[in-house]
């Protein structure tokens, strides 16, 4: 018996590799036994050879994508030397658009299996096994024969997404990993730089299938499943079944991601919405650009006022994570057009703000209209636009140092208060994280690690070469976004001396001890325990204020800790 390995090479330990996940059960029900690896591309490639060279293979199928290609070329290269009877077949989106000349330039493998794989996969391991039917006949692969000789067979008919068996049944290896789900393939839409633009042949799992592996993970309480439709809501019926059916049996502590276009959602949905537990579902929303040419241009149909009014509809219910996207390097956006885009989304507010670069990808329409575009991409993977004809690399770079402050003083929710602050100086937020941008360059801040504490006093040190006099407002938010996310065991710098409260400080855990008013939940802990577990900041000298910040309970969006303003507690225990 042929012994057939499926290996995944993952970007992240976090991430799982579901397609390598959905082969091996489709296979196993045709009778197909195969044994599955999963690696990561910070693992050494002398680690990964050890483990595929460990099982003997007489059969090798690894999983191609944009993160993992490279490695992966030099892993089946290296198998072939150690292993040379082991046969090499490569799958996905990374081969299947250029199949023949991926096996030109990588004489390693054997064949490539083109687009979809359950079906291609598990005839080819009956060939391997029992050899039938004949490599001639398996329909969707790419093939090199004994001879040398590359030939492509025709292309694999689609197949029906309900007849692909539920792959997970141990989550044993899946703690503190991601769970993907698929509940549809395809999509609807055109979108130029997307490959899942190329396949129309949109189909939905059935739901009676949906319903009973969601309550596998309901009932096994797992932390997160993402879906991997890429729209999921594009059909209304099949959306609001699935978002029904996770508000009558939610268990509490599952989030499910779901992609979706908030155009599409309906009063329907967004009354569901409103019923949901707060952390129950969080929504990804590709905005991409503003600008109506640049939309036009890449074949999306998207209404940027219909989306901005969904989106504030499902904010106010404070319970919904929100994810918006933007893409820099797209046809007709320039610098200023994209700080346009860049502005309208934030001004919505959303918990995540993606910053993303073009991808040319092979297979897509942009891929294929680059140079219309004057669109100059990396060589090698992630492929990224390095130029297009409105946006010098220049420009390129100023958006990447925007891109990296987005990600450290807007998506770690640890800057609340400062950036609300700083939002009433600037007209614009392109512009302030632009000039933050400028000054970490300017200053040699972008070569180094810093903690997290010390990106507070960057910050404070441009606010203060900014706005110079105010620093002290600046400090005092800093101070209380500082301890909203943790109980620091380090006292910040800029934080001001609390040691003439130490009494006062004192005074009011002894009263809260004794008269539980403001700390429900801590019932079982003396003064000294609550004030270890919790934290008391007062800020100014003639007014003071006093904020308790409670870690027990936390906001299910930011997770930053409930605050209470107790300045009038704390004057009533000095008195």
């Amino acid at each position: 018996m042929k012994k057939i390995v499926l290996a995944a090479v993952n970007a992240k330990y976090i991430h799982s590799n579901l397609a390598v996940y959905d082969l091996r059960a489709y296979a196993k029900e045709q009778g197909i036994d195969t044994i599955l690896l999963e690696y990561t591309i910070n693992q050494t490639k002398d680690e990964i050879l050890k483990g595929i060279y460990e099982q003997q293979p007489d059969v090798l199928c690894i999983s191609c994508y944009i993160w993992n290609i490279s490695l992966v070329k030099e892993i089946i290269c290296e198998l072939h030397k150690i292993l040379p009877d082991m046969a090499i077949w490569l799958g996905g989106p990374e081969v299947s658009f250029d199949a023949e000349k991926v096996l030109e330039e990588n004489p390693a493998a054997a064949g490539v299996m083109r687009g979809e794989g359950e079906r291609t996969f598990a005839e080819l391991g009956a060939w391997y096994q029992r050899e039938e039917p004949r490599l001639q006949q398996i329909q969707g692969i790419t093939w090199r024969t004994e001879a040398g000789k590359i030939v492509s067979n025709p292309d694999r008919e689609i197949m029906d997404l309900s007849e692909v068996p539920f792959p997970y049944q141990d989550l044993t290896d899946f703690r503190h990993r991601i769970i993907y789900y698929e509940s549809s393939r395809g999509c609807p839409f055109s979108c130029s730089y997307c490959l899942s633009s190329v396949d129309k042949r949109l189909r939905f799992r059935k739901l009676s299938l949906v319903k009973q592996e969601l309550q596998f993970f309901l009932d096994r309480r797992v932390p997160q499943v993402k879906f991997v439709d890429r729209t999921f809501n594009c059909k209304k019926e099949h959306a609001m079944a699935i978002w029904t059916y996770l508000v009558e049996h939610d268990n509490g502590v599952t989030n499910f991601h779901f992609e979706i276009a908030a155009d599409l959602l309906t009063p329907e949905e967004l009354a569901l919405f409103a019923r949901m537990r707060p952390g129950l579902i969080q929504l990804e929303i590709g905005v991409q650009s503003v600008n109506p040419d640049t939309i036009t241009e890449i074949h999306r149909k998207m209404d940027f006022e219909k989306v901005s009014d969904i989106v504030r509809k499902v904010q106010a219910n404070r319970n919904i994570h929100q994810h918006l996207d933007l893409i820099a390097g797209l046809p007709f956006e320039n610098y200023e057009s994209f700080a346009h885009s860049f502005d309208c989304v934030y001004a919505l507010h959303p918990q995540q703000l993606q910053l993303g670069f073009l991808k040319v990808l092979k297979g897509s329409f942009m891929y294929e209209h680059a140079e219309e575009y004057g669109c100059i991409y990396q060589e090698k993977e992630p492929y990224e636009v390095l130029l297009t004809k409105w946006l010098p690399y220049g420009d390129i770079l100023r958006l990447k140092q925007v891109e990296e402050m987005v990600e450290v003083y807007y998506n770690s929710v640890q800057f609340v208060r400062l950036l609300a602050e700083i939002e009433r100086r600037y007209t614009s937020m392109f512009s302030f994280f632009e000039e933050l941008g400028e000054f970490y360059r300017r200053c040699g801040y972008f070569a180094v690690s810093h903690t997290r504490l010390r990106r507070y006093e960057i910050l404070l040190e441009f606010l203060k070469e900014r706005f110079g006099k105010e620093q002290g407002i600046f400090e005092n938010l800093a101070v209380l976004d500082v301890y909203a996310r943790e109980n620091a065991k380090s006292r910040p710098a800029f934080a001001p001396d609390q040691q003439p409260w130490k009494e006062a400080i004192r005074t009011f855990y002894q009263r809260e001890e004794e008269m539980r008013r403001l700390l429900p939940g801590y019932e079982g802990y003396n003064w000294k325990q609550l004030m270890k577990m919790t934290h008391l900041e007062i800020l100014g000298e003639e007014e003071p204020q006093a904020i308790l910040f409670d870690y027990q309970t936390r906001d299910p969006l930011t997770q930053s800790a409930r605050c209470l303003e107790v300045s009038m507690e704390l004057r009533e225990g000095k008195a």
